[in-house]
């Protein structure tokens, strides 16, 4: 893999004239090494965030040992990236072919489920094997709502009366039993962590049986862009949302147990940026070589403003407008459907025009595990990066959030 300083050297020397991917493993390994510090427990990489084999071998270098898995083929990429790597198979819902490889191939120990019928289908597995449930630990996934930008709560999760039954019965069945919850993706404020711990301890409560651990799930978030003409609420920073539930364990009286997180976004957005070239123009219209299709599909939902840093064709002599006029540009995507729009705008000098490039950043979080091949377009080129996309300062009119406030 090329190596570069920043992503516009890496731009300016390739000229490409498909999307590359800038990866950034020393910022993988400070955003990793960071949440590590800050979480009060052990943390298991979510592997659906961006499980390509670089990521996980990364990480395995920045010394995480735990990975959140949710199929065959994320057992098969942790496998790869380290032989000696702890599997949290976490979907509630599995297939029990996928439920004996876990446990027969990959020696998986720790999932979770949120329905009795998922109980029959593990046990079914385990006494197949001749396996101990003893030497299992099975976390029942409870319901939580809460304020995320992604809600998740609609598809897992017991009611809290429901999840007290579920503990029992497994239980009395020998498994060894913990507690779940996920409050989203992008969570907005502290208060949704407290509110799942509430709950948990209410669960805890009314089994009346020993636990063996509490799983936070994920939602940290992660840092993206500014839209001037959106008032968004910000972010809370890191810090501050895990002071925040680091008091509400301890307040709950779960800080004398075995902790987890699954973090993601927090972990790999910052990791990665995107090189697009600008295939044409049309007055406030640029149509760009990757879309909502391939490594774009966040900035699809209108949920998240993605920053954008432009990078001038210096082949390009004559320019129409002013540099120093930052505007919103509609952004439409390589493919040939016609829902192929960004929904948030980028702020770029209006002088931008047909052969320009684009770095995008922070979009290592599921930018990656969402492409597809749709209309024949599959971005898959990449270039090392040492410099943070934010570290190359705001000339590009990057928008990030931290610039705006």
């Amino acid at each position: 893999m090329q190596r570069f300083d920043t992503g516009t050297d890496a731009a300016l020397a390739l000229r490409p004239d498909h999307p590359l991917y800038c990866f950034r493993p020393e910022v993988l390994k400070q955003d990793a090494a960071r949440f590590m510090k800050l979480f009060p427990g052990e943390t298991a990489y979510a592997v659906k965030t961006n499980g390509e084999p670089m990521v996980l071998k990364t990480l395995v270098e920045a010394r995480v040992k735990i990975f959140d898995v949710a199929s065959p083929g994320e057992f098969e990429a942790v496998r790869a990236a380290s032989p000696d790597a702890e599997m949290l198979y976490m979907h509630p819902v599995k297939a029990q072919s996928d439920i004996r490889l876990a446990l027969e191939t990959y020696g998986i120990r720790v999932m979770s489920l949120d329905h009795e019928d998922e109980i029959a289908k593990v046990l079914r597995i385990v006494r197949a094997l001749d396996l101990d449930p003893g030497s299992i630990s099975i976390y029942v996934r409870l319901q939580t709502k809460g304020h995320a930008m992604y809600e998740l709560s609609k598809k897992f999760g017991a009611a809290p009366g429901h999840a007290v039954e579920l503990v029992q019965r497994l239980h009395r069945i020998g498994f060894k039993v913990g507690l779940c919850f996920h409050v989203g993706s992008q969570v907005e404020e502290a208060e949704s962590y407290e509110q799942a711990l509430k709950s948990a301890d209410w669960v805890r409560n009314r089994a009346g049986v020993p636990l063996v651990g509490l799983d936070v799930g994920g939602g940290f978030p992660a840092v993206y862009g500014h839209d001037p003409n959106r008032k968004a609420k910000p972010m809370p920073p890191l810090e501050d949302l895990m002071a925040e539930l680091r008091s509400n364990i301890t307040e709950w009286a779960f800080d004398d147990m075995p902790l987890v997180a699954e973090p993601g976004r927090v972990v790999v957005a910052r990791a990665f940026s995107l090189i697009v070239r600008v295939l044409l123009r049309k007055g406030r219209r640029l149509y760009i070589n990757d879309g909502i299709w391939a490594s774009l599909s966040d900035s699809w939902t209108g949920k998240i403003t993605l920053p954008a840093r432009f990078i001038p064709d210096p082949a390009r002599r004559i320019r129409k407008g002013k540099a120093e006029n930052v505007v919103p540009f509609k952004v439409c995507g390589a493919t040939c459907d016609s829902v192929d729009i960004l929904s948030r705008p980028f702020w770029l000098p209006e002088t931008v025009d047909t052969g320009d490039w684009i770095e995008i950043g922070h979009i290592g979080a599921y930018s990656l595990s969402l492409r597809t091949r749709f209309n024949g377009f599959y971005p898959d080129d990449f270039v090392e990066v040492t410099t943070p996309f934010d570290g190359e300062g705001a000339d590009g009119f990057a928008s990030l959030e931290t610039m705006a406030n």
